[in-house]
Formats: structure tokens, sequence, C-alpha cells
């Protein structure tokens, strides 16, 4: 009997549906991506009620605009490990 862990969903297929890919495939939530913000600047990522799930975005943005438009424009690098 194999073990194997679930497919990932690819990063195209998540993005195509604005949902974190990190979200999804380690918490198993599919999360819509929107900007967040901490200590280290803004980023996109995803959060549930309980608070922040993850940080999808490899990069930090200087303003809530600048990643905000990464976002809309899908200019942005997705990370592939949390």
């Amino acid at each position: 009997m194999s073990h194997a862990p679930p497919a990932s969903p690819s990063t195209t297929q998540v993005r195509a549906e604005s949902i974190g890919y990190l979200a999804l495939t380690y918490v198993g939530e599919r999360l819509p991506t929107t900007v967040r913000h901490s200590a280290a600047g803004y980023f996109i990522g995803t959060a549930d009620e309980n608070g922040p799930v993850s940080r999808e975005s490899f990069e930090y943005f200087r303003s809530y605009q600048a990643a905000d438009q990464a976002l809309t424009t899908g200019r942005w690098q997705q990370r592939l490990h949390p």
C-alpha cells in the first residue's frame, strides 16, 4: 500500500484562482491572497479567522500600494517553501 502525499497544486493553477499556494499545500486551506503587513514590510500572503497563515510572496514591498499593484498585476514571485 502506498502512502504518497497528495499531489501539490501547480503555482499557475493556484494563481489563476488567487489562492495561497503555501496555505493550500502545507495547511490544506483554500485562502485568498491579500496584501499583508509585518515589521519587514508589506507582502502577499493569506490569513484565516485565527490570523496569518502564510507569506506567499518572496519579496517584501515598501508600501501597501506597491504590494497591491503586484498582486493585481501578478508581478510577484511565489515562495515555494515556508
